[in-house]
């Protein structure tokens, strides 16, 4: 092969030959993630003294309630979100209802969001009570990820009165995990040295983005922690798991490339839940979809946007999805009303006459921020059938 003009011209004038220096690997981002610790619980038992030290269940308590939140006391008792109040009541029958006050928490989480803006612009919200923290160049002090990790959980007490877990890692999914190892009010920190071994140890279930339906099917296929995923390969995670696969190979080496983004564009803000037993009943549908409501909720009041599009998402035994959808004139606001909306779309043009898997809620077409007027209240009441037709003077397409 003959000589490249660079290196004819290096010997000509007696110069040694140089090879270009590989490419400098990228730096390693310092990552926060920001969980408060039962949230909607907590405030509620530091705004009511009678509360504290008490099993406490935010959400409806009634036949067809569902917890929203439980306090760490009622979790002894095995009380979890998204369970039927009345399973709650049976496992705990000491258990205290309270009702949701979404300004409480919307309150905290806005003073919440001020310290965090103390240390980095690049603040990505996940709902009203965790988000992601870049601080890789913080605004002031420190450059130790885990101090000022410390200091904000510091601060938060300091003016809230209410305790956050921090996780700490170079990138999003391990600083998720992290924050959910040692709660309430912990600070786990994942070093990229420490990562494999982490990984490797950590439960197939803790993984964040493994739900319950996935991690059983996992466990099937003899996957019971992240060793035993790293070990699989990529073609056969997205044979057995579809596209997905290929996040669960990355997640298994500890790679996540995603940026910490403030200001990410929302196109639509949405939950759903797959069934561990296909639905049969509408009373059922309806009842599982609350949860899915306030899920739902409580995402648009963390991002700022209410939407005016919501769209009912149903699977049913066979995996075929249908869709339903109405744009109102003016934005959803509250889960009541997504609660109305999705009763009316399960119900028109009629309920789904196969068993159903997943539901799953979807709002979009947004407006920003809650106007400062009352949002108008939908006509269409929980309790009682839904018209064919929805009262064009309230509900304009």
């Amino acid at each position: 092969m003959s000589p490249s003009p660079d290196e004819r011209s290096a010997r000509q004038v007696g110069r040694p030959l140089v090879q270009p220096a590989p490419p400098a690997p990228p730096a390693l981002r310092k990552i926060i993630h920001v969980d408060m610790d039962a949230f909607y619980a907590s405030v509620e038992q530091r705004d009511d003294p009678a509360l504290r030290g008490k099993p406490v269940a935010v959400g409806g308590g009634g036949p067809r309630g569902v917890v929203m939140a439980a306090s760490y006391e009622a979790r002894v008792f095995g009380v979890r979100s998204a369970m039927p109040g009345f399973q709650a009541r049976r496992l705990c029958p000491e258990l205290v209802f309270v009702r949701t006050r979404f300004d409480a928490y919307q309150a905290a989480s806005s003073q919440i969001r001020e310290i965090f803006l103390g240390y980095t612009d690049l603040v990505e919200p996940l709902s009203l009570d965790e988000a992601y923290l870049d601080v890789t160049a913080p605004k002031c002090g420190t450059l130790s990820a885990t101090a000022i990790a410390r200091a904000i959980k510091r601060e938060i007490l300091a003016a809230t009165g209410l305790t956050a877990s921090a996780g700490v890692s170079f990138n999003k999914f391990l600083a998720k995990v992290a924050s959910d190892i040692d709660k309430p009010d912990g600070l786990t920190v994942i070093r990229p040295e420490d990562a494999a071994a982490f990984i490797a140890r950590l439960p197939i279930e803790r993984f964040f983005g493994i739900g319950p339906v996935t991690a059983r099917k996992m466990k099937e296929a003899g996957i019971h922690d992240g060793a035993d995923l790293c070990a699989r390969s990529e073609a056969e995670l997205v044979n057995r798991f579809g596209k997905v696969g290929r996040h669960y190979f990355r997640i298994a080496r500890g790679e996540d490339e995603r940026e910490v983004s403030p200001d990410r564009p929302y196109k639509s803000i949405g939950a759903e839940e797959t069934f561990a037993t296909d639905l049969k009943a509408p009373d059922a549908m309806l009842e599982a979809l609350r949860p899915i409501a306030e899920r739902v909720a409580e995402r648009m009041a963390g991002a700022d946007l209410f939407g005016r599009t919501v769209t009912l998402k149903i699977k049913h035994h066979d995996f075929t999805v249908n869709t339903r959808q109405h744009t109102l004139a003016d934005p959803v606001h509250s889960a009541e009303e997504l609660m109305q909306l999705a009763r009316w779309l399960l119900h028109t043009p009629a309920p789904p006459a196969r068993p159903v898997r997943l539901l799953g809620l979807t709002a979009s077409n947004f407006a920003r921020a809650a106007p400062e007027t009352a949002p108008v209240q939908l006509t269409l009441a929980i309790g009682e059938l839904a018209p064919p037709e929805l009262d064009s003077s309230i509900l304009k397409a």
